[in-house]
């Protein structure tokens, strides 16, 4: 690729590599700060091309390529290619992740505890993580959380939390503007933008946490709380995780440990009413 970028997201490298210099240099701004991989060998590439060779230049149009794809994925415009290089992260990370037991979900940590939020797309859980990462909590990451197999530690993958809608304006609320990538409208989930997570989260990317919460938020019910047992929390986060039946026993047994971890389902009809049940929950399962 003619214009590329080298990550390491916690314990995961990636490359990045576009054919045009845009996505790439929105991305390196997004991500400054962070290290390159270690030894400089990546886990995971992404490519983005054209389409068609002539879709360069003309009507650019970008296909997300990389060491794992989906063959029917549709191209995305190039003002939408940050998003693009993003999709294209997660893709592999879906696909190709063999290391750790893979769950689509946001967590934070305090005090050596993790907090792990999963649910439906929509759910306000990216929104949540984010605004505890500003509040007195670490950010570990609001996409996927990493489970390790054998010792059941989470561990932190920060990588910049994608706002929708709705959730850019209470985050452009608390956050320095400087932290923010561009507003990108029209996407298939409407308007996006990305927060890069504050310096503690950073700094402290690679230190695990023990999970000692998990919550399955809503969004847009009346606030309420109720206590989830293992038979539903292990159906849940089957349904969560992408790679659970991939790592075989290994991820089954990871699976059952984890559902021994304290949980509720919480609705809400706001952020501040969610916060509220978070800390409150999280008071109880101290």
């Amino acid at each position: 690729m003619k214009h590329s970028l080298t990550l390491r997201i916690g314990p995961v490298g990636f490359r990045i590599g576009s054919a045009w210099r845009g996505p790439i240099d929105a991305l390196a701004a997004l991500y400054k700060g962070y290290p390159a991989p270690e030894d400089g060998i990546c886990d995971f590439t992404v490519r983005l091309e054209p389409e068609k060779p002539w879709r360069r230049w003309l009507r650019p149009s970008v296909a997300i390529q990389g060491d794992y794809v989906l063959p029917d994925a549709a191209p995305m415009a190039l003002a939408h290619g940050l998003l693009a290089a993003e999709m294209g992260m997660n893709l592999q990370m879906a696909l190709g992740q063999k290391s750790w037991l893979l769950l689509h979900a946001a967590s934070v940590e305090k005090d050596g505890r993790a907090l792990i939020l999963t649910g439906e797309s929509g759910a306000g859980k990216s929104t949540l993580a984010a605004l505890l990462g500003e509040r007195g909590w670490r950010l570990m990451g609001d996409e996927f959380a990493l489970l390790d197999p054998e010792s059941g530690a989470l561990h932190p993958f920060p990588r910049a939390v994608s706002l929708k809608n709705g959730a850019i304006r209470v985050m452009e609320g608390e956050v320095d503007s400087a932290r923010f990538g561009p507003r990108l409208e029209g996407t298939p989930k409407g308007a996006i933008r990305h927060l890069r997570p504050n310096a503690q989260a950073l700094a402290r990317m690679d230190v695990p946490a023990s999970p000692a919460l998990i919550l399955f938020p809503r969004f847009g019910e009346a606030a309420a709380a109720r206590a989830v047992g293992p038979a539903e929390i292990f159906m849940r986060l089957t349904q969560a995780s992408t790679n659970y039946v991939a790592l075989g026993q290994a991820g089954f047994d990871a699976l059952t440990r984890l559902v021994a971890t304290p949980a509720a389902a919480i609705d809400y009809p706001d952020t501040a009413s969610a916060v509220d049940l978070v800390e409150t929950l999280w008071a109880e399962a101290a």
